[in-house]
């Protein structure tokens, strides 16, 4: 007897969105690919048509698919359908999208599930501003399996030439968006040319049928080689256990596994799997991506739902400021200073805008200033959540790196988020032994003020590179100290000669470059020095954690320069290296820059001479630092 080979396991099925702008003739195609593939159930078809002699109209296709009758009262599609079908022994699950823009959003939650789409254009009309705005959204939602489908053929008289400029035209747009189609396919929904047969009336056309570019699409490959993130999006109580419960997007969690839950950073063991229904998979050791698990923890340790479990050695990033590409909704404008509910798997935090960079036209890709995002525009903008959370770039993790911006039970827009250029903020402050004690000094910082004539303090020179911080802090020093003050400069790149030297300039590393530089400002301060540091310190949060720690006598000083005035000075050539890719993570050209908001003094070098602006310091100090006038001659 011999064994017989092992049967293969299913293919997953393939999900796909159908979508385009309204009466380009989705639901058409939909009751066409239907009949014509023979998915419809038996008698359907009949039935319709008989339906249709009853009530004295002309048959559609699209009756097929439009079963709610507000959607034939309005002729429009208002909701995104499934439907489930089965050709050639494989399973696909269409997802029809609504091409109406005032119901845009159900046309995103589609895509959010899909594995790939089909964009529907009318060859009469052509692109309109709908499919731009489709073409761009899918992308935006990370779906990358992309075919074209020219509808209403029959209405141009199957013409080559009409097709061939449309083509162009489509391929050049998707180009633009870095999107190659499986397929720009000509059709007629109404007499079935090439969405299963090839048909009599385009034998131009040698490419493939509407079927067979669905079975050119492959299903969405298993995230289960992806890092583990596993969101908690809720927590049980079962007798004396606690059950947390949530679905796995990427990776695998085994039973036995350390893990690390983000932003809390608390860590714990997986104990057991609790799957429903009770004791259909309970006791499994492996769950993974796409499985809803509840699971319990061998320690006792108090998480929270929107906790993000992972491993620790591939761990989310955490931070409290990001980059994101925005698709509003509202009818009220996103407005930079606004604040929203944001929502990431199971967390929510208020966030706020904190700037927006730019309007992304979804026609042309061109990219403008703007003040404010109108309803169904596309923005970039920098996000700052209230407190940290933990995500994932959408490039890299696109379930962890999508979010959902509301207000109260109101969805106003969505966006992915891009975390190029931040640094990770986990772990927080340095947590010190419990074994050191600090030793305070006997001369206190009151006395060292009144022997030099003078309150200590730091002035925290920000800014681009290039903008003037080094120029003006050492010929601040000289004046200072001419005058009798006790002052030291900090600059950034004496101390990466020295103390910094270990650190290069990842967003982590450059954390820790600011870090070290506050600490040792401090020190200095607290010897009843005044310090004038120049660093660019990108960060908000880290400039802020400066004041926080050197307290009353810090001051942001922001020495402000546009990015042309800096490239054009560009002293040390970097601007020039960086945009030739020989200087990465370069701020202001490839790593962010947090101008700010409300610093304590700011100082235009673009606009004023130098002398100006140290003079304008000179000023400031004497009033902010009390210098003795008797010291001053």
């Amino acid at each position: 007897m011999t064994d017989s080979a092992p049967t293969p396991p299913p293919a997953a099925p393939l999900h796909f969105v159908l979508t385009g702008h309204v009466d380009h003739g989705k639901s058409s195609l939909i009751g066409r690919l239907l009949h014509d593939a023979g998915a419809l159930q038996e008698g359907k078809f009949a039935a319709m048509q008989e339906m249709c002699r009853r009530r004295g109209v002309e048959f559609q296709w699209a009756f097929l698919m439009d079963a709610l009758q507000a959607e034939r009262d309005q002729g429009v599609t208002i909701d995104s359908s499934w439907i489930r079908f089965r050709h050639s022994e494989r399973e696909f699950i269409l997802i029809d999208a609504p091409g109406h823009e005032l119901f845009i959003r159900n046309m995103i939650t589609g895509a959010d599930m899909a594995d790939a789409a089909l964009l529907v254009v009318d060859a009469q009309e052509g692109l309109r501003e709908q499919s731009f705005r489709h073409g761009f959204l899918l992308h935006l939602m990370g779906v990358r399996q992309l075919g074209v489908v020219v509808n209403k053929m029959d209405l141009v008289g199957y013409k080559q030439e009409v097709f061939a400029a449309l083509e162009a035209q489509i391929r050049e747009y998707l180009a633009r968006l870095g999107v190659e189609p499986l397929a720009v396919v000509p059709i007629s929904a109404r007499n079935g040319d090439m969405i299963v047969a090839p048909g009599e009336n385009m034998p131009w056309y040698e490419g493939a049928s509407v079927l067979e570019t669905l079975h050119g699409f492959r299903a969405r490959e298993a995230a289960a080689d992806l890092p583990l993130r596993l969101p908690v999006q809720d927590v049980y109580r079962h007798g004396q256990e606690r059950i947390l419960v949530g679905r796995i997007e990427s990776g695998q969690a085994r039973v036995g596994d350390r893990l690390l839950f983000s932003p809390s950073n608390q860590t714990a063991t997986l104990a057991a799997f609790k799957k429903w229904p009770e004791g259909g998979a309970a006791g499994e050791e492996v769950a993974s991506a796409g499985e809803c698990v509840g699971f319990t923890l061998g320690e006792k340790i108090f998480i929270e739902r929107g906790e993000l479990a992972s491993h620790e050695e591939r761990a989310p990033m955490e931070t409290d400021v990001l980059r994101a590409r925005i698709f509003w909704l509202s009818q009220e404008p996103l407005r930079p200073g606004e604040s929203y509910e944001m929502r990431l798997l199971g967390a929510r935090v208020l966030a706020e805008v904190e700037s927006l960079e730019w309007r992304v036209d979804t026609a042309t890709l061109a990219r403008s200033p703007a003040k404010e995002l109108g309803a169904n525009e596309v923005g970039e903008a920098i996000l700052r959540p209230r407190r940290m959370l933990a995500l994932d770039d959408f490039e890299d993790n696109p379930p962890t790196g999508r979010f959902v911006l509301a207000r109260g039970k109101r969805i106003c827009g969505g966006g992915t988020a891009s975390l190029q250029g931040y640094a990770d903020r986990r772990g927080g402050p340095i947590r010190h032994s419990s074994h050191i004690t600090r030793t305070p000094h006997p001369v206190e910082v009151a006395e060292r003020s009144r022997r030099n004539g003078h309150a200590p303090g730091v002035l925290w020179f920000t800014g681009l590179s290039g903008a003037g911080k080094s120029t003006l802090a050492f010929a601040l020093e000289r004046r200072l100290y001419d005058r009798g003050f006790q002052v030291f400069v900090l600059d950034g790149d004496n101390l990466r000669h020295r103390l910094n030297a270990d650190l290069r300039f990842s967003p982590e590393d450059r954390v820790e470059n600011i870090r070290r530089a506050y600490e040792v400002a401090g020190l200095f301060s607290r010897a009843g020095m005044l310090v004038i540091t120049a660093f660019i310190s990108p960060y908000a949060s880290d400039r802020e954690r400066a004041r926080e720690a050197i307290g009353s006598g810090f001051r942001e000083i922001y020495i402000h320069a546009d990015l042309e005035t800096c490239a054009a000075r560009d002293p040390k050539n970097l601007y020039k290296k960086a945009k030739a890719g020989e200087i990465v993570e370069f701020t202001g050209v490839s790593a962010p820059y947090e101008a700010p908001k409300r610093p304590d003094l700011r100082i235009d070098t673009a606009e004023r001479e130098i002398e100006e602006c140290i003079a304008a310091l000179l000023a400031y100090v004497e009033a902010e630092f009390g210098l003795r006038e008797e010291r001053a001659s």
